[in-house]
């Protein structure tokens, strides 16, 4: 990061100055074209071919974030630059850090430069430039201590020295830059940029390149490595080391582009087949989105192998559910009330004989008893009629979700199919009313199955019929259901409820400790038992139902009662209905006020008492037969009438009414949003495929360069620790032993050292004589000459990661 960019493009368009220049990240994507421009992803659509013009517009995009006086953000400015001379790849130019806040900076300014630069060299798949400059203290490097947190092995770090032709006399970094001083695993590259006189005398970039090439070659102590040296060599370097890195990350690369692929095949087959250009695309569409509603319709009440829904019903199972456990269970709910029934009855004997008094038990008693419960019969069949017609128009509203590609089509579809269901519901109700009139038009008393049996055997008999749907005996030992239920009202002493796994067989229900059915703590047996509602308390989310004896004996232990809770009402009616086929009935008892209030004008001598109890025989037997009727006639009805009847208007006439209801081109207007979606799966689509097929071709074709062994780095924290003290005179390194003092560029040129041993810290790197490859400089008692461009002394402060370099 700090790198000076506009190298890799050959233009000038980055802003320079004094002090903190950079003040936002500069994303800057390079991407290889025939023509030259750039483009703001702020002012999309506006080409800059000026590059005057560029630098302009970041200045000014920077003060529209951050103003005018120093501040700063990590908001980026993103800028593309088109040119036929650069190489595809993405470089940041980050702000420097800087220790004191000025103008309009915060406090915590250093805290906040180095939290933006972490936020990007962390990431795995960014190469980190490493910039000092050549005349600071190079151990006290911040851009080499953040790159060592994020890059401990230095595999992705490169280390960029500048400004090396403004060190005192004297003195150079040679050893640095041969990576002998303070060694980097992927080593040191040095450049000198255009001072601020070149810039404000319009030097070119082309020029700039020629001095810097020259002021390697005439250095003495940097000639022997100029072909190592300089922006050329780095943008080399820059290439192979992301050539490199491309190459190692490819793997992982390839199986997330993949993964992506598979992620989006599925919605990517529905827009395949689309042509914008075909006459008939709509008709084909209309057709397929029809088609593909009456086949997902179908499936959801059908059922099918594939596409199977794991996470709730569909329409088809909870229709299932209504005619098999809500149905039933509502008929039960209305056993009769035992002493209302029979006060009913006494009526009916008294009301029929009058003034009279009967010798034999009236036979219009019985008829105006059993008309009167098979009216009643009415609620529960236009309630099961109700829950079906809700589950298929919420099955039609699922199945029109595949449709809001086209919201016209969508709306009309889900408009025509519920129309017709409630259409459908009409007829259905009426033909329910007119099942239960038929029933009460004609009182069947030579049917087959009503006999005078006595009231127990007839109870045992309709439960059976009822629930078990077989002729074969049931077995008491049968498992009706398991489950998960809170004992609400047991141990409250103790803690308050507690979950327990309940079993409910025809006989008992035991529940235990856990589902695995180890350690059994109780046993109920179900003789006498009846279960009633017990209200939600204020504190509780639970839903409660209670177990009582009928014989006012306790139900466990000490408790007259067994409370126990679920968490949803649709539960609670479930266990009612399992604990009604092992034939626990609900609580039907009058209040204590209805039996005080009616208590006077009813009592029976033991005539009427036993006229009565013939009656109640004889309406218990034929209310079996009508119940079992009713219970195999009703969802026949409702599949006939109303399912299969969907069904079929789907399949048959659905088209035909959506034409009917508006203009072909009105249906079928996509929304602006899928429009959109579809454009972008489809370029996604096929960016990812282009993408695998270049790996493809990059795996075989490039060729990478082994990574550079580890070298020992330690001193990155001992510098940070305690850095040693500049010595009084400085000594030319040896290269066997290379000190660990950093690079200093202060101090006036010393003299060649006398030979002896090393003392105290290791001496200030200067410019040495020539080696052996220059036989030429051997006799010099001094340091050779520097070029031709005067010396001045380092600015007060540096920045890392500048570009920017004061004015000569």
């Amino acid at each position: 990061f700090g790198f000076n960019c506009f190298f890799n493009v050959s233009r000038d368009f980055l802003p320079r100055g004094s002090g903190i220049v950079t003040r936002r990240p500069l994303v800057l994507q390079l991407i290889t074209a025939k023509t030259e421009y750039a483009e703001f992803l702020h002012c999309k659509g506006k080409k800059f071919t000026d590059f005057d013009e560029v630098r302009q517009e970041i200045e000014v995009e920077t003060d529209r974030v951050t103003g005018m006086n120093k501040g700063i953000s990590s908001v980026p400015i993103n800028l593309r630059i088109y040119s036929p001379h650069v190489l595809s790849l993405t470089l940041i130019d980050l702000p420097g850090i800087t220790k004191v806040p000025v103008g309009d900076q915060p406090p915590d300014i250093e805290q906040q430069i180095r939290d933006m630069i972490m936020q990007f060299i962390s990431r795995e798949n960014c190469l980190i430039l490493a910039v000092t400059p050549a005349n600071t203290d190079l151990a006290n490097s911040d851009a080499l201590k953040l790159a060592k947190e994020v890059d401990p092995q230095g595999l992705r770090t490169i280390g960029v020295i500048t400004k090396l032709d403004l060190m005192d006399e004297g003195t150079d970094a040679r050893e640095v830059l041969e990576n002998k001083l303070l060694p980097l695993r992927r080593g040191y590259i040095g450049v000198v940029n255009r001072s601020q006189k070149d810039i404000d005398g319009k030097k070119d970039i082309k020029a700039a390149l020629l001095a810097e090439r020259k002021f390697f070659l005439s250095h003495p102590s940097y000639r022997h490595m100029a072909d190592r040296m300089g922006t050329p060599y780095l943008q080399k370097v820059l290439n192979q080391q992301l050539t490199n890195h491309i190459r190692d990350t490819l793997p992982a690369f390839r199986s997330k582009l993949q993964s992506q692929l598979l992620s989006i095949e599925h919605e990517v087959e529905v827009y395949k087949n689309f042509r914008p250009e075909d006459p008939t695309r709509k008709t084909k569409a209309l057709l397929q989105m029809v088609q593909q509603f009456s086949v997902d319709f179908e499936k959801r009440i059908e059922g099918s192998g594939d596409q199977v829904d794991t996470l709730e019903l569909s329409g088809g199972a909870k229709i299932n559910r209504i005619f098999h456990e809500r149905f039933p269970f509502e008929l039960v709910k209305m056993e009769f009330n035992e002493k209302e029934l029979r006060r009913e009855i006494s009526y009916a004997i008294k009301n029929i004989h009058g003034i009279r008094t009967g010798l034999f038990t009236p036979d219009m008693a019985f008829e105006a008893i059993v008309k009167k419960q098979i009216v009643k019969l009415k609620g529960p069949c236009l309630k099961s009629v109700d829950l079906v017609m809700q589950e298929l128009i919420n099955t039609v509203k699922k199945c029109t979700k595949k449709l809001a590609t086209y919201p016209r089509l969508c709306e009309e579809t889900e408009r025509i199919v519920a129309g017709y269901i409630r259409e459908r519901e009409e007829k259905t109700k009426d033909q329910m009313l007119l099942l239960i009139d038929i029933q009460v038009s004609y009182i069947n008393t030579n049917h087959e199955d009503f006999i005078g049996f006595n009231v127990s055997e007839i109870k045992l008999h309709f439960c059976n019929l009822l629930f078990q749907g077989t002729n074969l005996p049931p077995s008491r030992q049968i498992v009706i259901r398991k489950g998960w239920l809170t004992i609400n009202n047991i141990g409250i002493m103790k803690g308050g409820s507690k979950e327990y796994w309940f079993v409910l067989t025809a006989e008992s229900l035991s529940w235990y400790k856990d589902d695995e059915e180890k350690e059994k703590k109780y046993m109920l047996p179900l003789d006498n038992l009846k279960v009633r509602d017990v209200e939600k308390s204020f504190m509780s989310s639970k839903h409660i139902f209670a177990l009582f004896n009928t014989e006012q004996r306790n139900v466990y232990k000490d408790y007259r009662f067994l409370e126990l809770a679920c968490d949803s009402q649709e539960e609670v009616d479930s266990w009612k209905a399992s604990l009604l086929r092992a034939g626990v009935y609900p609580d039907k008892s009058s209040t204590e006020t209805e039996e005080n209030g009616q208590a006077d004008n009813f009592s029976m001598d033991p005539q009427l008492e036993r006229q009565v109890e013939t009656i109640r025989n004889l309406v218990d037997s034929y209310m079996s037969i009508i119940n079992k009727c009713i219970r195999d006639l009703i969802p026949k009805t409702i599949m006939h009438l109303m399912i299969n009847n969907v069904k079929e208007f789907i399949n048959a006439e659905l088209l035909a009414h959506l034409y009917s209801s508006e203009d072909q081109n009105t249906l079928m207007e996509e929304s602006a949003e899928q429009a959109q979606r579809r454009d972008e799966t489809l370029r996604m689509y096929q960016a990812l495929q282009e993408a695998l097929a270049i790996i493809g071709d990059i795996s075989t074709s490039t060729v990478s360069t082994p990574a550079p062994p580890p070298v020992d780095d330690s001193w990155l924290q001992q510098a940070r620790r305690s850095p040693p003290p500049s010595p009084s005179t400085p000594r030319r390194p040896t290269l066997n032993n290379p000190p660990s003092r950093p690079l200093s560029g202060r101090g006036p040129a010393p003299a060649i050292p006398s030979p002896g041993p090393q003392s105290g810290a290791p001496p200030v790197p200067f410019r040495p004589g020539a080696l052996p490859p220059f036989p030429s400089a051997e006799g010099h008692g001094g340091p050779p000459q520097v070029p031709s461009r005067p010396s001045r002394a380092p600015p007060s402060y540096s920045q890392f990661g500048k570009k920017k370099e004061p004015a000569k």
